[in-house]
């Protein structure tokens, strides 16, 4: 039968296999009754055809397409759908281009920095999964896809479990890979969020010293026994990476950080970088620095290319706007590296502290005060509404629509809808939010919408010119809406 004229539902037609493993085959497929690229997962059930075993399979797949939907996250692939045809499932998921990590880092050990971008962005998307219960369990290379403009995002929960949920995997098999697995799994014991942490590290680990934690070995029960024992070979090559590394292996789960705590830590070295680095990072926005080239071109076989095309930002997105202003100094240049109106705006603010205005009192200089005279201290306080205009708004969108009203003017306002969780993820401080809203002159917010539970999209135009599309996550706090992540 030729591939082109297999059909799922009369709706999806297969194109070309592009990746797969022990739980089944990955296919570019065409929806054709929404005109797009999809990437179905084709679930392969037991060989043996055991009644039991069959069933446990479908539940297994219905199950990964509910996790799926608990958990939307821009650095975790999502799932459109799950049919059951010719008596096994299929997930319909969200198709982009890709090449998996371990392919990257098979070609040759990645510089620390990239290993720091792509940590970042999956410790993001696994410290969400975890706030919702999530257990991935199978966290490695492998799982983590990388996008043709770097975006890297953390794949197949097939065997991940939502804490409470029952247990799923056959008795005996221990879910994981064995070059990965965090010590107490590999003894046997249930899955914590712990475990996800030792296997984001032991995969950073491979990423910067080319072979993982336990050393090589082609003998996966030689790989679990080393790995039962918790003992790893020191990193070498980590440089900066190390102290965070030899954390996230600790043999004993409790001397871990948790996710929130690894994603805060990795976001940190990702602003600490040499001056010329930064310079590097803001004049080339949308370059992943190091990336090798192939990550442009569609998957080989044996990748898994399923991502959402909503979020295709560079591993170091910088407004066009935020680039021209870190000419002016060196200062600026840092601040915009991690403080860019692309992904940072809802935290980057708008009038400097007080002490700030009274260094650069003329109109010409970025202070975030304007002279007393201007228009906008005259204009600001009937037009920007307060706190409790914000309170009272009735949905997330409407909330987020008033958030940006309060801006640039009130940033003392603004500062106080910010969730301490986004506030930590971007090292934010009150100080670096003023200064950054202290450049801008006015910021407009249109075509506000939701676009999914707690997520809503925006236009956002700084000064009339420099604009982006920005996606967040908002969340209620004591019945007030709150802006808690930015895609």
């Amino acid at each position: 039968m030729l591939v082109e004229s297999r059909r799922i539902r009369d709706r999806y037609r297969l194109i070309e296999p592009i990746g797969g493993g022990a739980m089944g085959t990955v296919w570019r497929a065409q929806d054709e009754r929404l005109d797009r690229t999809v990437a179905i997962k084709e679930l392969l059930l037991p060989h043996d055809h055991d009644e039991d075993r069959t069933e446990e399979a479908k539940n297994r797949a219905m199950r990964e397409a509910r996790i799926a939907a608990r958990l939307q996250h821009s650095h975790a692939i999502t799932v459109f759908a799950v049919l059951e045809e010719e008596d096994r499932p299929w997930l319909v998921m969200e198709y982009l281009p890709s090449k998996s990590f371990a392919v990257l880092i098979q070609e040759e050990p990645v510089p620390v920095d990239d290993a720091i971008r792509v940590g970042a962005q999956i410790s993001s998307a696994l410290a969400g999964a975890h706030r919702v219960g999530i257990v991935h369990r199978d966290v490695k290379p492998a799982n983590i896809l990388v996008s043709d403009d770097g975006t890297a995002k953390i794949t197949d929960f097939g065997i991940s479990r939502a804490i409470g949920d029952v247990k799923l995997t056959a008795t005996g098999e221990i879910a994981g890979t064995p070059a990965y697995l965090a010590p107490e799994i590999a003894r046997g014991e249930d899955a914590s969020f712990a475990a996800d942490v030792f296997s984001l590290g032991a995969t950073l680990y491979a990423a910067v010293e080319g072979s993982t934690p336990y050393g090589t070995s082609d003998n996966p029960i030689a790989l679990l026994y080393k790995a039962s024992s918790g003992e790893i070979e020191p990193p070498v090559k980590a440089e900066r990476l190390t102290p965070l590394l030899l954390r996230m292996l600790a043999p004993e789960p409790a001397e871990r950080p948790s996710m929130d705590e690894v994603e805060r830590e990795l976001r940190a070295l990702l602003t600490d970088d040499e001056p010329g680095e930064a310079v590097l990072a803001a004049t080339i926005p949308e370059a992943p620095a190091a990336m090798p080239a192939s990550a442009v071109i569609p998957p080989p076989p044996g990748e898994v290319a399923a991502v959402s095309p909503g979020a295709r930002k560079g591993m170091i997105a910088v407004g066009a706007g935020a680039a021209l202003l870190c000419v002016a100094v060196v200062v600026a240049i840092l601040l915009v590296v991690r403080q860019k109106p692309p992904q940072d705006n809802a935290a980057p603010p708008a009038s400097p502290a007080p002490s700030t205005s009274a260094s650069a009192p003329t109109s010409a200089s970025p202070s975030p005060t304007p002279p007393p005279t201007s228009a906008p201290s005259t204009s600001a306080p009937p037009t920007s509404p307060t706190i409790s205009t914000v309170a009272s708004a009735k949905n997330a969108a409407d909330a987020l629509n008033s958030y940006y009203q309060l801006l640039p003017g009130n940033p003392a306002e603004a500062w106080k809808l910010l969730t301490a969780h986004f506030k930590a993820s971007r090292g934010q401080t009150y100080e670096t939010y003023t200064r950054f809203w202290g450049r801008f002159k006015s910021v407009n917010a249109s075509g506000v919408k939701e676009v999914g539970p707690n997520r809503v999209t925006a236009h956002v135009v700084y000064d009339g010119g420099q604009a982006e599309n920005d996606t967040f996550t908002m969340i209620q706090e004591n019945g007030v809406w709150m802006i808690d992540g930015q895609v």
